[in-house]
Formats: C-alpha cells, sequence, structure tokens
C-alpha cells in the first residue's frame, strides 16, 4: 500500500470532514460558507499544519492536525500540540497512523520543538498505539473544559 503524507490543500476539506466525521460521528456537519471560513483561518495560522495521508488510489485516508506554539520556557524553544488524528475505518491497522505520526514527529524536529503533546481517547487500542509510536502517558493531572 503505498501512502504519501503531505500537507492538506483547500481542494481536500469536504474529505477533511469527511474523516472527521468517522471519529465524531455526534458531531454538527459544518456548512459549506463556515467550513470554508474556519479553513481560511487555518491555512493563515503561522505554524499551523493540517497534514493528510493520500492512497495510491487519491483517496484521503487520514488526516491530523498540527500547531506549533512558541514558548516562553525550555530555553525558547516551542512545543507541537497535535489534535484530531484519524484514520479512515477502512484503512485502520494498516501504517496509515504511524506514517502520519512520523511526519508529525518530523515536523516537531524540524521546528525545534522540545515535545508533541496531545490527548487521547480512554482507549486501550489507542494508548497501544502511542506507546508503540515512541509515547510515554502522562500520569500528571491533565485539564480541559469543555465550552
Amino acid at each position: 500500500m503505498s501512502i504519501e503524507i503531505r500537507p492538506a490543500t483547500g481542494a481536500d476539506l469536504p474529505h477533511v470532514l469527511r474523516l472527521l466525521g468517522e471519529m465524531y460521528p455526534e458531531d454538527p456537519v459544518l456548512s459549506a460558507p463556515r467550513s470554508a471560513r474556519i479553513w481560511a483561518e487555518i491555512e493563515a495560522q503561522s505554524g499551523r499544519s493540517l497534514l493528510v495521508a493520500q492512497d495510491a488510489a487519491g483517496h484521503l485516508v487520514g488526516t491530523v492536525d498540527c500547531v506549533v506554539m512558541p514558548n516562553l520556557s525550555r530555553g525558547g524553544r516551542p512545543r507541537l500540540v497535535m489534535e484530531n488524528l484519524v484514520v479512515s475505518e477502512s484503512h485502520r491497522r494498516r501504517g496509515v497512523g504511524r506514517l502520519l505520526m512520523d511526519e508529525v514527529r518530523r515536523t516537531a524536529g524540524r521546528e525545534g520543538c522540545y515535545k508533541i503533546q496531545f490527548l487521547a481517547a480512554e482507549d486501550d487500542y489507542v494508548h497501544a498505539f502511542y506507546r508503540s509510536c515512541g509515547f510515554s502517558r502522562w500520569e500528571g493531572d491533565g485539564f480541559y473544559r469543555y465550552l
């Protein structure tokens, strides 16, 4: 299976939304005008990269969103915050997620980041996947609040 990892383009937006819908089926569907406005904001944001995995037939089968955040600690080294890693149900457990994670690590390395940070679902398979990619589960007290 041949997979290319590349930055998403505006033409990819409907396919990225489809992938995100697989991960969050309960989310409301964004209108085309609203998703186009949000996409324009994402493209304009410094340090932001939305990556896609494309198979040999040209289908998008995975995506991940990365933001490199400037930082005043750690000697001024930034951190990369990762969100919304999803692989299409039809391509799971075939190495696509690992290819996306490899590109996330390369991006963080190019940007001089001191760490990659993300939250993961409470799912043993998901946790095993991230550990197999070299990540450690943080045993600290993470907090979040949905608004």
